[in-house]
């Protein structure tokens, strides 16, 4: 390896070598400025020989180590059905968290947690709360249980407590599916604090938590409570119960200072071997805003509806429709280049919204009445819910006529939509 490049045609093959190893991670444009922004404060242009050899000696170890030193921190969005929490985890070739992070879901299904956000979604769901319990007896009793961010935060730390030498550490991946569906300033809470990562992956800055919050943590860890009255802890081949500070050289390992069986400080940070994904859908009724600051924290990926490499969308038929003739990977393309020319009539003006992936209706085949009860029912109650002249066009009614004015009366159609929508040319 050259310590410097002597021409410039050295230096043009090790900017391409960058580039391939960019995108043998699957990094995007954005994540591969952002990068190194941060890293080198200029744009890869403006590298210097030095930091050239230094980028790519990075991405030569990242990429034959899939403990990742730089977590991804990832929201993934677009209209319905365009396979976005596919592509983060999925049976067929594992998505993200396996071809990136290296997370084998059958193997290690303890490296993956899921959760879903939606209205009644809470700050203790998340992170944890304590719940009454009923003895044999009656009487009552309080337990806290871990949310869905402790349970993938102790995950993490305790793979890193376990690495051994020579061995990478184990990945962990928190999904957060319809992250807009619920309020989520209220469920981050102070964890927000944490999304902001540093260049070594872990959280810029630490939070303090609860004690019985933490005690959940060092338990999900691998300590065992041994005296609940002078907080003592078993953990390995330990044979009496320390306090937790006895076991500060384990601590050290995930950044933790501890003073008897106490954290000290703001010390609580997201490690870099956890990564946390979500989803959203703008086009759902019930969502919730997202602030500014909480949105710049998290990279995004926009993922069109026109992305798909399934093959088995190809043959996927309209059944009971033009004598089985019919595609739907062909409706779906047409519907969406109707809602595009309809632009003007689409409800709040969001058109992608309002247009659908090929998994919109993800079965081996599509019903009349998968058509019917799903397909016509958003095109009707949240597509052009304010205006069906649109509709009453495509069906070759009269507008404003009174032959479409509910439902009901839409559904009898159901024949004319689909072999209009896969005749329709744009205007």
């Amino acid at each position: 390896m050259p310590n410097n490049f002597p021409d410039i045609i050295n230096r043009i093959h090790f900017i391409g070598k960058i580039s391939e190893y960019f995108e043998r991670l699957g990094w995007t444009q954005q994540e591969q400025i952002n990068h190194i922004r941060n890293k080198y404060g200029i744009t890869r242009s403006q590298l210097n020989d030095v930091e050239l050899l230094d980028l790519f000696k990075y991405l030569q170890q990242i990429g034959n180590d899939k403990s990742m030193k730089i977590p991804i921190q990832k929201i993934f969005f677009g209209s319905p059905g365009t396979g976005k929490s596919h592509k983060i985890s999925n049976d067929n070739d594992g998505g993200i968290v396996y071809e990136t992070l290296g997370i084998d879901k059958k193997t290690h299904p303890e490296n993956l947690i899921k959760t879903v956000f939606h209205p009644e979604y809470t700050y203790g769901d998340f992170l944890g709360k304590l719940m009454p319990q009923t003895k044999s007896d009656g009487s009552v009793y309080y337990q806290f249980y871990e949310g869905h961010f402790l349970k993938a935060l102790a995950q993490a730390y305790k793979n890193i407590i376990a690495q051994k030498e020579g061995e990478s550490i184990q990945n962990v991946a928190l999904v957060i599916d319809e992250i807009n569906r619920g309020n989520s300033s209220a469920i981050f809470g102070i964890v927000f604090q944490l999304l902001d990562r540093g260049q070594d992956g872990y959280s810029a800055y630490g939070i303090d938590i609860s004690s019985l919050e933490f005690r959940k943590l060092v338990e999900l860890i691998g300590f065992k409570l041994e005296d609940k009255s002078e907080d003592r802890y078993l953990y390995g081949e330990a044979t009496r119960g320390k306090f937790l500070d006895e076991y500060q050289s384990i601590f050290d390992k995930i950044h933790i200072q501890v003073q008897e069986s106490k954290v000290v400080g703001s010390s609580i940070r997201i490690p870099p071997n956890l990564s946390i994904f979500g989803t959203m859908n703008t086009s759902d009724s019930s969502i919730y805003f997202m602030d500014n600051a909480f949105k710049r924290r998290w990279e995004w990926e926009y993922i069109d509806w026109k992305q798909n490499s399934d093959e088995k969308i190809d043959s996927i038929i309209l059944e009971g429709y033009g004598n089985n003739s019919f595609q739907w990977k062909q409706l779906v393309e047409s519907f969406n280049l109707f809602i595009k020319d309809n632009c003007n009539s689409v409800r709040s003006g969001k058109i992608e919204d309002m247009q659908i992936g090929y998994h919109f209706i993800s079965t081996g085949k599509v019903t009349e009445a998968q058509i019917k009860n799903k397909l016509m029912f958003f095109v009707w109650d949240s597509v052009f819910n304010r205006d069906k002249n649109p509709l009453r066009e495509l069906l070759g009614l009269q507008r404003n006529g009174k032959e479409l004015v509910t439902f009901g009366d839409f559904i009898k159609y159901d024949k004319e939509f689909v072999e209009n929508l896969l005749s329709y040319k744009q205007k």
